[in-house]
């Protein structure tokens, strides 16, 4: 039987009368998916969903890639459940924050510091002042190439939605592309006096570092004297527990953490090198800068979860199986689009623990129209997600799933390649870009984002 949507639609009405979009994340908005199908969800465990509707699916994406072990992990349960009875937030610091510290801080190279918060777009953008403070220079670049880093003035000022960003503010950020040196290095040669860090993913979904890249980004802010930043959000304990920086040997000067580290549990934090994070601390002999301070940075809860993760990732190999399982998932569907034809406008795309699924029109562009005919087609047969993004709880019988839904999908999106007309298969709008500027996507080319969509975890 096919999963209907009524108590969904009913409830989502709701929350759009008093929650702007209708969620407190753009990519969790019901525009992002086909229309009237947008499930409200009640509970989770392991790699499978329950909505209102009694709907169950197989979940992709796990909270925004926030979940590497599962859904209501129990080892993660159970450490909670053992602190909630002593207290969460207190008035001086606890043992258990020392304890998560010196746990990080086993995990990541070069770091000597670390502070913890509950996002890592605060993590990100305390960085950018860390570096601001350090150098004296105002000028941030950022990688343009690379979807999100922070919910703060300084990066939503690069983003189409920047109404309420002043100009003054979106002055001081430049950008360079992934995997260029050279353009990166004209960049500096022009206007290194200036930036105070470079920001970026030491990798991406769609995008590992081409041999020598990353060293020569570290050797060209070395020269100019900038503070190198990895954003590790989503990287950090799905490439390896120690980030990206540990799979490919190079060591930033400040790296900012988020996402799996929780397992689904509210906690971020910003790392680095001790003469840099020390200038929020109380031995600096400099002007102080203001780093992290927040009421809930370091209430037990989360960080007794993330501790029960770092145990997890010592003990078991999550990273491992979600690289298996998503390799597994991504060859039998590109094989399946293989033989119907249509493999080069439906395909499955990245590093097999963070992948996603390129949806494209007639023409081989990528388009919002086919996404939502596949987000259809996926979600009638009880699979849910914005991408193919995996965990460690995904086992053979819900990749099998997957894959059988996507064969029985395959129909209609084969149909709609031979037609041109995929809005002839789905009822109303098409999904559309979280970041566009105006709320009716009938008012920008729902082309125009397509792919930046699909990767972006905000």
């Amino acid at each position: 039987m096919s999963p209907t949507f009524v108590e969904s639609s009913a409830l989502q009405s709701r929350l759009h009368e008093i929650i702007p979009g209708g969620a407190h994340t753009f990519a969790k908005g019901a525009d992002q998916y086909p229309e009237d199908m947008a499930p409200v969800l009640v509970r989770g465990r392991g790699a499978r969903v329950w909505d209102v509707d009694g709907n169950e699916f197989v979940e992709f994406g796990m909270g925004m890639r926030a979940v590497t072990l599962g859904h209501a992990y129990p080892p993660v349960v159970d450490a909670v459940r053992a602190v909630l009875g002593d207290g969460l937030s207190f008035t001086r610091p606890t043992t258990l924050e020392l304890a998560a510290a010196e746990d990080f801080l086993a995990l990541v190279p070069g770091a000597d510091m670390v502070k913890f918060c509950k996002n890592a777009s605060d993590a990100t953008s305390t960085a950018v002042r860390l570096a601001r403070g350090a150098t004296g220079r105002p000028l941030v670049a950022l990688c343009h190439d690379q979807p999100y880093f922070s919910s703060q003035d300084w990066f939503v000022g690069t983003l189409p939605i920047s109404t309420g960003v002043p100009a003054e503010v979106r002055s001081l950020v430049t950008t360079f592309p992934y995997n260029d040196l050279p353009a990166l290095e004209r960049l500096l040669d022009h206007r290194g006096a200036e930036i105070a860090c470079l920001v970026l993913e030491a990798a991406s979904a769609l995008a590992e570092p081409l041999p020598g890249y990353l060293e020569g980004v570290r050797a060209l802010c070395d020269r100019y004297g900038v503070v190198l930043v990895f954003d590790e959000t989503i990287t950090g304990f799905r490439w390896a527990a120690g980030g990206a920086q540990s799979v490919y040997g190079v060591v930033p000067d400040l790296s900012t953490w988020g996402k799996a580290m929780g397992n689904g549990f509210p906690i971020a934090a910003l790392a680095g090198r001790r003469e840099l994070m020390e200038l929020g601390g109380l031995t600096t002999d400099r002007d102080r800068v203001f780093l992290l301070s927040s009421t809930h940075g370091a209430e037990t809860v989360s960080l007794a979860a993330f501790r029960a993760v770092v145990r997890a990732y010592a003990e078991t190999d999550p990273v491992e199986t979600m690289e298996r399982q998503g390799r597994a998932l991504a060859d039998a569907v590109n094989a399946l689009a293989a033989d119907a034809g249509i493999g080069e406008y439906l395909s499955v795309l990245g590093r097999p623990s963070c992948q996603i699924f390129r949806t494209a029109d007639a023409t081989g562009a990528p388009s919002q129209a086919m996404r939502t005919l596949f987000l259809k087609e996926m979600l009638l047969r009880g699979v849910l997600g914005q991408s193919f993004v995996i965990s460690a709880a995904h086992t053979d019988t819900d990749v099998q799933q997957t894959v059988d839904a996507v064969s029985a999908a395959l129909p209609a999106y084969v149909k709609a390649i031979e037609t041109g007309r995929p809005e002839d298969l789905f009822e109303g709008r098409p999904v559309a870009p979280a970041h566009r500027l105006r709320a009716d996507p009938r008012r920008i080319d729902p082309r125009r984002a397509a792919t930046r969509q699909e990767v972006s975890g905000d």
